[in-house]
């Protein structure tokens, strides 16, 4: 099993939206960033979990976890002209843009704050931390899953 981070804004899919979800589970759709697509893409499998990470907001932090139910497959939104991620480069018969299945696990004690994780020393490596990482999806090593964890 391997951890991942994903950020979402909370104002436009948050962790209690993802609890509200039909069998609390939803499509991840939308990233636009080839090195997070082919994370989702190659990468995250069934059974992975993940940290959902609510950014650009007031207080960014990881606010719950989620698990993948079902691994990459073509992000049907970019196919759609009335989509917000429609791209009309990608085609049905050459995907250029996927998605995974997350389903709601649990929202943390309380969100542990992007502020708070800079300043953990064992965090120092984590990509979220460093300057100049703003990819939306990032993997997230078990020592620091069970770090974090540790900090609720």
């Amino acid at each position: 099993m391997q951890f991942w981070l994903m950020k979402s804004e909370p104002d436009v899919f948050g962790i209690d939206d993802l609890a509200k979800a039909p069998k609390k589970t939803e499509h991840w759709d939308g990233v636009r960033n080839y090195q997070a697509r082919n994370m989702m893409r190659d990468d995250m499998k069934r059974g992975d979990k993940v940290f959902f990470y609510h950014s650009n907001c007031k207080s960014p932090g990881i606010a719950g976890i989620a698990r993948v139910v079902r691994e990459g497959y073509p992000d049907f939104t970019a196919f759609d002209p009335k989509e917000k991620y429609y791209d009309p480069k990608s085609q049905a018969d050459a995907p250029r843009w996927f998605m995974v299945d997350l389903k709601f696990e649990r929202k943390l004690k309380r969100v542990i704050t992007l502020e708070e994780l800079k300043q953990r020393t064992k965090l120092k490596n984590m990509p979220l931390v460093r300057k100049g990482n703003r990819l939306s999806i990032m993997p997230v090593t078990s020592a620091e899953w069970d770090f974090i964890l540790g900090l609720e």
